[in-house]
């Protein structure tokens, strides 16, 4: 597609039916329909939406199928499916289907079938883990693991620690979970300060085995074991590599028996499903990880064959790009309403930001519209009382999406009932809003069954009192959290991403902005740890050479 798809016939339709609908309350278009519940629902692989709080009508939604069609959506996720080469700008494939490819069918690669390899390190994940969940593995002095502690950042980091924290309820008695990512010094002492070297795992998660803060931490580590135990042998016993780099893993002193392998068609924030996820099945077990697995292979089957719109991560695809092109919406937040999934709007902001970040097109073209929102969010009920009056009252369009279990995996009386009270109420709140007239009438019963004369003062002001509404949400249901319904979670919010990609025309597969942070900071770690009180000869802006003077200066008294 060469043309920028704001070009299309598609886009104009859009806009002319945006300009159409916004003056159009949420509330107006359900008095108009009572069917509109039923209507814009689905369910499907154990998932249930409600999009009908959405500034949306059957009319967008057919405008929003030929958007797609323009763009050739369902082209693009058969060339996915199929290994193609479709991550141009590093030409290479986006398999991560393929990890959780549980019906074997062949996936090739340059004419490979890639399923063999990846059976084979689910196979050596399982030995692995089986061996340190058993207490047949052993460290250096022969005890049994007790603690396993993942090195790694970005993908390495927030995918495995995501789903480690959801699924706590499946750990391992014994076994306690840790997870190094920050390259502070803080972050690694204050973990090691919990440790006991002789019962404690560490996995290096590093593709290439040079990823600065991944390395730094991990030698840190090495040292601090060998201290601790007193001979550098001990590394062998306590750590194990996930990594391509076979001679920088055994120069480490890591047994290359020990290395797990994944590939270059696994990019870093879809890689959970791979040797990655080394920690999770450590902690839940393979068995369960396969359960992950299978969910997610589900929800795969699903988007591959699914008619566009009765596809869970089209429509919600189309809806966010419906949002960020046409209405303006430069944010969503991410609302779980399960305390398990704490760490699932911090793993969103890597997996969308970093895929939809672009503002050129696979052909190169600069994009004169806007390709990804900023994700934030926390769970509910914390952020009730703490974020959401901006979205009650502020002057912000903040579509929301409410992820919701009917279940909690912790059942303690009252509790549940509480959290989705709670959920349901802010979903209905958020959306209908309290007009005037409606405020007039509860200060009117305010002032009536007030006890204090001296209170009736307060409910004289109205403007305060009065909520907008009309801000859009998406509602998520679910039975309860199990390895196969997060499985199905985290490939719906993938495949989600994958789509807006093909209707804004980008590459969701590379990052080379985060690239380009690495590269400086490479440039200028030398420069501070060398004993050169000035750096005016260094081709910085002044900006930045007044600062690294100032810190050298300071660091040198």
């Amino acid at each position: 597609m060469d043309k920028l798809i704001n070009q299309g016939t598609a886009w104009a339709a859009l806009k002319k039916h945006q300009k159409y609908l916004a003056p159009v309350h949420l509330r107006d278009l359900f008095a108009l329909d009572s069917q509109r519940f039923e209507r814009f629902s689905i369910e499907t692989c154990g998932l249930f939406l409600d999009y009908s709080k959405n500034r949306l009508t059957n009319d967008t939604l057919t405008l929003l199928q030929h958007l797609a069609t323009e763009a050739n959506l369902a082209d693009w996720i058969a060339r996915m499916f199929q290994g193609e080469k479709i991550n141009n700008t590093e030409r290479r494939a986006a398999l991560h289907i393929a990890l959780r490819n549980r019906s074997n069918c062949p996936i090739s690669v340059d004419g490979k079938d890639v399923m063999y390899d990846v059976n084979a390190v689910l196979a050596k994940m399982r030995l692995f883990s089986n061996a340190v969940r058993d207490g047949k593995w052993r460290g250096y002095t022969g005890k049994p693991i007790e603690s396993i502690v993942n090195i790694g950042i970005g993908g390495s980091d927030l995918g495995p620690a995501m789903v480690t924290r959801a699924l706590n309820t499946y750990h391992h008695p014994r076994l306690q979970s840790y997870f190094v990512s920050n390259v502070d010094g803080a972050h690694l002492s204050e973990t090691l300060a919990k440790l006991d070297p002789e019962t404690s795992l560490f996995i290096i998660a590093s593709k290439t085995f040079t990823t600065q803060e991944t390395m730094l931490n991990a030698r840190s580590a090495r040292q601090w074991l060998i201290n601790k135990l007193g001979n550098d042998k001990a590394v062998a016993k306590h750590f194990v590599a996930i990594s391509t780099a076979t001679q920088k893993v055994t120069e480490f002193g890591i047994d290359s028996a020990h290395q797990f392998e994944f590939w270059d068609w696994v990019g870093g924030r879809y890689s959970l499903w791979s040797a990655i996820g080394l920690p999770i099945a450590l902690m839940i077990g393979q068995d369960n990880f396969e359960q992950l697995l299978d969910g997610a292979h589900e929800l795969d089957k699903h988007f591959e064959t699914a008619p566009l719109l009765k596809n869970l991560p089209v429509l919600m695809g189309l809806i966010d790009v419906w949002y960020s092109s046409f209405w303006g919406a430069t944010t969503q937040a991410i609302l779980p309403y399960d305390y398990t999934l704490a760490l699932f709007p911090a793993y969103l902001q890597q997996l969308v930001m970093e895929s939809l970040g672009k503002r050129v097109t696979r052909e190169g073209n600069r994009v004169d519209y806007p390709t990804s929102s900023i994700i934030w969010g926390a769970p509910g009920n914390n952020g009730q009382h703490a974020f959401y009056q901006l979205l009650h009252q502020g002057t912000h369009l903040v579509p929301a999406d409410f992820i919701i279990a009917l279940d909690s995996q912790h059942d303690l009386p009252g509790h549940q009932e509480a959290v989705l009270s709670n959920a349901l109420a802010q979903t209905h709140a958020l959306m209908m809003g309290r007009n005037i007239e409606e405020t007039r009438a509860e200060l009117e019963i305010l002032k009536s069954t007030s006890l204090q004369k001296g209170e009736i003062g307060k409910f004289d002001k109205l403007p305060h009192r009065v909520f907008p509404g009309n801000q859009p949400t998406n509602t998520l249901l679910y039975k309860k959290l199990t390895p196969a319904v997060l499985g199905k979670l985290i490939a719906l919010y993938e495949h989600k991403v994958f789509v807006q990609s093909v209707c804004w025309g980008i590459n969701p597969f590379d990052q080379w902005g985060v690239e380009l942070g690495k590269q400086v900071a490479s440039i200028l770690l030398p420069t501070l740890q060398t004993d050169q009180e000035k750096t005016a000869h260094l081709g910085y802006d002044s900006s930045t050479k007044g600062l690294l003077n100032y810190i050298k200066i300071y660091r040198s008294r």
